[in-house]
């Protein structure tokens, strides 16, 4: 297998973040997005120009950046009852979890990422899995992301490494690390062009990009916003 990426693509920050990082990285990187009925399907709508927007800003990530490719999951939209997944109040569930978490959802994502690798001769699967700054959502812990990479390996007999850069980095420290690996233009690009919202609103742009403004991940990215500016 080459050591070239698979990078789990939604058009949100975090993984446009992942993107840039693994573009500085790998000599061959491409990119893979899921459509799971998601509230916040515009999401989807951003990769095309953000995958051409971080082409132009080095002409090194262009001659890196390969082929894109999308799964349709709506059998796990379809399964899930979830502010994710249905136009319902995004409020805290049973159990202390916010009624965003979509059950399986990572785990999912990483067994068909890690399947699409399989295919494409990668061995590196990116994701924007992060504990420090999170809802609490029990798939994007550490524990969990290295438990699922040994039962990768052991059921397809490969070595595959699940990369998770953002793992402990705030939402300030990762605007920090785009500015670090594509400066002003990068941090631009993922202002004007990412989705983030949960709810899906494209409308206002505020100084730390497009979205509701009150949603728990429009929160989380203007609160993160702010503080490294302030930094």
């Amino acid at each position: 297998m080459s050591d070239g990426a698979l990078v789990l693509f939604s058009g949100g920050q975090d993984s446009t973040t992942c993107l840039a990082w693994a573009l500085e990285r790998f000599e061959r990187v491409e990119t893979l997005g899921f459509d799971y009925g998601q509230r916040h399907r515009v999401e989807l709508d951003c990769r095309a120009a953000l995958r051409a927007g971080l082409a132009a800003l080095d002409p090194r990530w262009a001659g890196r950046l390969g082929e894109d490719h999308t799964v349709d999951l709506a059998a796990l939209g379809a399964l899930s009852e979830t502010g994710l997944t249905r136009t319902v109040a995004i409020e805290m569930g049973e159990g202390g979890l916010p009624n965003t978490f979509v059950p399986g959802r990572n785990l999912i994502f990483l067994c068909f990422a890690a399947a699409l690798a399989y295919r494409r001769g990668l061995k590196r699967i990116v994701g924007g899995m992060c504990e420090t700054d999170y809802s609490g959502y029990p798939d994007c812990r550490d524990d969990t992301i290295k438990a699922l990479q040994v039962a990768l390996n052991l059921g397809m007999e490969r070595r595959f490494v699940l990369e998770t850069p953002l793992m402990w980095l705030d939402k300030a420290a990762t605007w920090r690390l785009a500015d670090s690996l594509g400066g002003a233009a990068l941090v631009e690009l993922i202002v004007r062009n990412s989705h983030t919202c949960y709810r899906g609103e494209r409308g206002q742009l505020h100084d730390w990009g497009h979205g509701c403004g009150s949603c728990p991940a429009c929160e989380l990215r203007a609160r993160g916003f702010a503080a490294w500016r302030a930094g």
